[in-house]
């Protein structure tokens, strides 16, 4: 008698692709609000939440239409999520910088640079230049680091929901 266990790729694939469109939903919320470019940490917390809220979801859910769960599926599955919200949000940010909002990274940079001269009063107008042209140079770097964090994110929740999800299978 064949048994059909589910496919940890399968909940992967859906429970970060839930995050990832979430994740922009919140992004256009923001920018209908005018706050797509405000600095606060609420902005993070949300993503986190996003992230945090389908990939444990996942993890349920592949428990329950599984009967058991090993610490080594919930890890695959927060991980896999993860990567794929990542990749969403990669793409949508290079969608973002190149045509939604072309001044993104311009605009991002003069927010940079008002801060900087609110933090540091006595930095000269070269050195804040050089700043900017190096933010605006090297934007790209971004990418990766968004696809690292969210797979680190993507790991310890994976972790934890493993640990307090785990079930063993009943023989």
């Amino acid at each position: 008698m064949e048994t059909n266990t589910p496919q940890i790729g399968k909940f992967s694939f859906t429970y970060g692709s839930i995050a990832g469109l979430v994740g922009i939903l919140f992004t256009f919320m923001l920018m209908s609000l005018d706050m797509l470019y405000d600095q606060g940490a609420g902005k993070s917390i949300v993503s986190i939440a996003i992230l945090t809220g389908a990939l444990l979801i996942g993890i349920y859910n592949f428990r329950k239409e599984n009967g058991s769960l090993t610490l080594k599926q919930g890890l695959k599955i927060g991980t896999g999520g993860a990567l794929v919200a990542g990749l969403y949000a990669v793409f949508f940010t290079i969608l973002l910088v190149n045509f939604i909002e072309p001044e993104f990274i311009a605009k991002t940079v003069e927010m940079s640079r008002a801060a900087m001269i609110e933090s540091n009063p006595t930095i000269s107008n070269d050195q804040l230049d050089m700043i900017g042209e190096q933010t605006a140079n090297f934007f790209w770097v971004g990418y990766p680091v968004m696809l690292i964090f969210n797979m680190f994110m993507g790991l310890i929740i994976g972790l934890l929901g493993g640990l307090i999800l785990k079930k063993d299978a009943q023989a």
